[in-house]
């Protein structure tokens, strides 16, 4: 199946922006661990959190973008008909 309608530097942004929320949610965990003084071992016993919140993160993010987009959108149809 080579025809997709999603081109590969979409699926290269969209990955590049699941890693970021990763990232960010591994910080989270990280400050976590250093402001509760636990054990490193959290950073991989809790990895399983980090990935679902990383999840968490990515689609608040994706929401977003709708919502900016769509309102972008609206403003440009507005002007068009003016």
């Amino acid at each position: 199946m080579k025809d997709t309608l999603i081109t590969a530097r979409r699926k290269k942004i969209e990955i590049i922006s699941w890693l970021v929320c990763f990232v960010i949610a591994n910080l989270f965990n990280l400050y976590a661990i250093f402001a509760y003084k636990t054990s490193y071992a959290e950073l991989l016993t809790s990895i399983f959190y980090v990935i679902i919140f990383s999840c968490v993160l990515y689609v608040a993010w994706v929401f977003l973008r709708l919502l900016i987009y769509g309102v972008r959108e609206l403003f440009r149809r507005n002007r068009k008909h003016v």
